[in-house]
């Protein structure tokens, strides 16, 4: 008895007779065989064979690439055996709306036997689900998922026993439940797709409850969460930096936006507030400024509040020396236009090499601009608002190390300080957190990453409020193959949960 083809599980119904797979797995002279076991013959399966008897499947479903791929899950109805009704004999599952894009959630299935020899249950445990850009789906990478897992519950919670539990996922959706490549590319058993439950899934589970079969009508997909492309893409970002430059928000406050400088030469904005899902932090982009514009001469960008409003603004250092400061950023572009420093600035066209800007006075703005120059000695620039570029204050003398090999900087609120905290990427690898930045004098260090560590890869930082807790204590990172990562609540005690932007390849 080795001809399985999809896996279901048994869940809670009125009539204690129900089983949830993919909708692609419906097919005529259907069985169940719960706990299946290889080694038996049908009659002396551990608890029986039961029959199909009736079929429940969303009418607009389409097994295929299109957005009703949405809708690959499908409901049976099973025949009794010897009287009993299957939730009787096995107990069942209980159903959820899919609470987002990222969950935590343990996938079993019955690979079929050419992938699967003993002919066992495959299951991936703890795994962390994504968004399917473009779907109301999600995926998860896992290796060992060939096909026959189709239907397979995916379980965002067991209980004590390991027996049931609750379900918000099954194998399906996009090109039956995988990855539209060929069976020997290494993805096609990695790669793994569910649809998440919303209304459509609750309709036609109380249809097969009761047993009747109705056309909810065309299928409106809900918005798929915004997708910040790929990793291709994204070794051309290089520059990148935060602010409130739309008032984007989400959920519980208002988020920041991240503006991004390409090495063509354009500007992007992506804007805050995408969703309470942190993997997708942001709700489309807009172009400030296209390939080959004048932007292929700015050499350094920050994000800056030098007036005083709920709007942000943006300091640029041009490669010919010269220093300009935008009042105001928004998704139709650069506002108030200021020269900080004319043309052919010696300073700023030979020998500044890193900027960032952050609230380093009490209570004041976000308006001071910490500069570290090619002989390593660092200042600070304090209220551009009020003074320009002409309070400077040097916080580290010249020196030959540590900071002429200084590779990133980034100013966020990670540790509650009146001040901002300055993260510092080197070029090791190592990663130091600055508490409490002042124009005075430089804090004592904090190491979040020793040397040698991934962070040399560490391309392009920026730091800012991303997320739900609304303070400027997240970390978007670049890394050199172009996969953007996010770290949240970023503290004293350094970088915790890496969320993944965009994936690698």
């Amino acid at each position: 008895m080795r001809a399985h083809y999809c896996t279901a599980s048994v869940v809670r119904s009125a009539g204690r007779n129900l089983v949830l797979t993919a909708g692609h797995c419906v097919g005529t002279r259907a069985a169940f065989v719960p706990m299946y076991d290889h080694a038996e013959s049908a009659a002396d399966q551990p608890y029986g064979v039961w029959p199909v008897k009736e079929w429940f499947r969303d009418a607009q479903y389409a097994s295929d690439k299109s957005r009703n791929s949405d809708l690959d899950f499908a409901f049976a109805s099973l025949a009794d055996n010897g009287g009993r009704n299957v939730e009787d004999v096995v107990g069942a599952n209980a159903l959820a709306r899919t609470p987002g894009f990222v969950n935590q959630v343990t996938v079993i299935g019955y690979p079929r036997v050419d992938h699967n020899p003993q002919d066992r249950a495959f299951r991936c445990a703890g795994v962390r689900t994504t968004a399917l850009p473009a779907y109301f789906q999600m995926q998860i990478d896992c290796a060992g998922m060939w096909g026959g897992v189709s239907g397979g519950p995916w379980f965002s919670s067991l209980d004590p026993s390991g027996d049931t539990g609750q379900i918000i996922g099954n194998v399906g959706g996009f090109m039956q439940g995988g990855p539209d490549v060929d069976s020997k590319d290494p993805l096609y058993n990695r790669i793994t797709y569910s649809p998440l439950y919303g209304d459509r899934f609750f309709q036609l589970y109380d249809d097969a409850q009761n047993a009747v079969h109705n056309d909810h009508g065309a299928y409106q997909p809900p918005p798929p969460p915004y997708s910040m492309g790929k990793a291709e893409t994204w070794k051309h970002a290089a520059q990148m930096t935060a602010g409130y430059y739309t008032g984007g928000s989400a959920g519980g406050g208002r988020r920041m936006d991240l503006i991004v400088l390409w090495d063509d030469g354009e500007v992007t904005l992506y804007q805050g507030g995408g969703s309470d899902d942190a993997a997708h932090p942001f709700a489309a982009e807009y172009q400030l400024a296209p390939r080959k514009s004048i932007w292929t001469h700015a050499v350094s960008i920050t994000g800056v509040n030098a007036t005083g409003g709920g709007t942000d603004g943006l300091v640029v250092r041009w490669n010919d020396g010269e220093m300009t400061q935008y009042a105001t950023v928004d998704a139709k572009g650069f506002h108030g236009e200021k020269q900080l420093a004319p043309r052919n600035t010696p300073a700023w066209k030979d020998d500044a090499r890193l900027l960032a800007a952050g609230r380093f006075t009490p209570g004041g703005r976000r308006d001071g601009l910490l500069a570290v120059w090619k002989d390593g000695h660092v200042s600070v620039f304090s209220d551009l608002a009020a003074n320009g570029l002409s309070k400077q204050t040097q916080v580290v003398a010249k020196n030959t190390t540590p900071w002429p090999y200084a590779g990133q900087l980034t100013a966020g609120s990670f540790t509650g300080n009146a001040t901002d905290d300055l993260v510092v990427r080197w070029v090791d690898g190592e990663t130091t957190l600055y508490p409490g930045l002042t124009g005075k004098a430089l804090p004592g260090e904090i190491r979040i990453r020793s040397r040698n560590s991934e962070w040399k890869d560490a391309a392009v930082v920026a730091a800012g409020a991303f997320t739900a807790d609304t303070a400027a204590n997240d970390v978007i990172v670049r890394w050199s193959d172009g996969h953007v990562s996010l770290f949240t609540g970023v503290d004293a005690n350094g970088l915790h949960d890496e969320i993944s932007l965009v994936p690698v390849g």
